[in-house]
């Protein structure tokens, strides 16, 4: 590992701008010597590795926002390394750039699958270098936008103080969902790595709708009258509305967009017998869809007014067998496939000691 610093006073920067941390990866001394340059000139603070294993273990001790990788590499190569970072959970995006002499349809759709934002051919011109590097800046620069994602759940959060952790559980369980689906052929062109870290950011607004949700209703301790049911189940049309006109005022915030699909749909149904508009199957958005079972899942499995907290075995088998088109199937089976992650997560960041109930009711109609 070696570091670059950047010179004192950069000109080549405009006045009050800070460079950022960039990890360059690659075996080329050669090639490593003129990107840390060409980066450092422009207020960057470079480290480099050699491979894709040495960069793992750096990634472990230090932050990075950006990674310029080569692709042909010994031990671990660049879309090895790609793959390895998008894998990581709880932790900011980290905007990738490969290196490589390959330019064919198929090799870019390689890239970009295994996790790169953008591409530089070698040899690197310093120019085009510095653009690719300020589109990830521009890009990493708008997560603005979470800050104030996460302020307005955390709002909505504030309303039911007995939820303690929910919102890091749900987009933790989210991503994991994402993930697991991705890897399923029918999703591996439909799900994209951005397409999961915005499910992982937004999920946490799925409830935001319960700002407008009286607390007689919202922390009843007991069961919820049909016309109370009604009143509780407008949070969906709420949240949905009030994110369909975020969006219409900024139609290009796409992130808007999955996240008022998810206040509006994360209580539809597999068979149609969900609300609030009765959707059914792959009409359903997809991010609800995943969101859906996340929310259920900590439903069972955290301490509610109405409710004790039940263990993950027990949540599991309510989702597994008693929620017949409830959810959908390869939901589910990604699901399946994470039930190790889910019990793990519940468990690090449970708020309440779980208990088994004396009966497996699935009570997670509640909202």
């Amino acid at each position: 590992m070696r570091r670059h610093s950047p010179p004192p006073a950069p000109s080549a920067r405009s006045e009050g701008a800070c460079g950022m941390r960039i990890l360059v990866v690659d075996d080329d001394e050669i090639s490593v010597d003129l990107i840390a340059h060409a980066l450092t000139q422009k207020g960057h603070e470079v480290i480099t590795a050699r491979n894709g294993e040495e960069a793992t273990s750096i990634l472990f001790s230090t932050s990075f926002r950006m990674v310029i990788t080569d692709w042909m590499m010994p031990r671990m190569n660049g879309p090895a390394l790609c793959r390895w970072i998008r894998s990581r959970s709880s932790h900011p995006y980290t905007f990738i750039i490969m290196l490589t002499q390959r330019n064919s349809t198929a090799d870019i759709i390689e890239g970009l699958k295994a996790g790169a934002d953008e591409f530089l051919h070698k040899p690197v011109d310093p120019t085009e270098l510095d653009l690719r590097v300020g589109i990830g800046e521009r890009i990493l620069s708008g997560e603005y936008h979470q800050v104030a994602v996460f302020a307005l759940a955390k709002l909505a959060e504030s309303r039911d103080p007995e939820t303690g952790l929910h919102l890091d559980r749900i987009r933790e369980y989210s991503k994991i969902l994402g993930v697991n689906l991705a890897r399923q052929k029918k999703f591996a062109n439909i799900l994209s790595g951005a397409d999961i870290e915005n499910i992982y950011f937004t999920s946490i607004l799925h409830d935001i709708g319960k700002v407008g949700i009286p607390d007689t209703i919202l922390l009843k301790p007991g069961p919820l009258s049909p016309a109370e049911f009604e009143t509780m189940k407008t949070h969906t049309t709420i949240g949905g509305n009030t994110l369909a006109q975020a969006l219409a005022q900024y139609p290009d915030a796409g992130f808007l967009e999955i996240a008022r699909n998810i206040a509006f749909w994360h209580h539809e149904k597999h068979d149609g017998s969900g609300y609030p508009h009765g959707l059914a199957g792959e009409d359903i958005p997809l991010c609800a869809r995943i969101v859906a079972l996340a929310d259920v899942y900590d439903a069972l499995t955290s301490k509610r007014p109405y409710k004790k907290a039940f263990s993950h075995e027990v949540a599991r088998e309510i989702i597994l067998e008693k929620s017949e088109g409830h959810f959908d199937p390869d939901v589910v089976a990604a699901f399946k496939e994470a039930d190790a992650a889910f019990a793990d997560i519940s468990t690090r960041l449970a708020a309440d000691s779980q208990t088994d109930p004396p009966a497996k009711i699935a009570a997670f109609d509640r909202a």
